[in-house]
């Protein structure tokens, strides 16, 4: 199954768990909000699993942008999340254009760094760190 007939995926934010809006026919992905999830493996499984389906379904032309925005992650979602991003890093290795939008508060050091890390991780990503005030 390619990647443009996959269902795009539409979470609203809780308290506990970020906006995900993923348009795969877009090439879009976005997490926005907060997440500490009573159970984030519950919570990424499902996201986990499409973004493995829609990457394997990448026919190679397609500039794949992926926007996080989390203002507060627990260290079990930072886990799920480090999931998420190697998904994309191997994709990037196999030749695909994905590009990693980190936007943070410019005072926000933990998540700042966080995002260095992430750099350093998953460098196929074409990483973009987005500070804002």
């Amino acid at each position: 199954m390619s990647s443009a007939h996959m269902d795009n995926l539409h979470l609203p934010a809780t308290a506990s768990t970020p906006l995900v809006d993923f348009r795969y026919d877009a090439h879009q992905l976005r997490l926005e909000g907060e997440s500490y999830p009573e159970n984030a493996a519950a919570f990424y499984g499902p996201l986990a699993e499409g973004l493995r389906a829609y990457v394997a379904g990448l026919q190679g032309g397609e500039q794949v942008e992926v926007h996080v925005a989390l203002s507060y992650f627990n260290s079990s979602s930072t886990k799920m999340l480090f999931g998420l991003f190697d998904t994309l890093n191997q994709a990037a290795e196999q030749g695909h254009r994905i590009a990693l939008h980190w936007h943070h508060d410019r005072e926000d050091d933990i998540a700042e760094e966080f995002g260095e890390e992430l750099h350093i991780d998953f460098p196929a990503l074409a990483f973009h760190a987005h500070p804002a005030d």
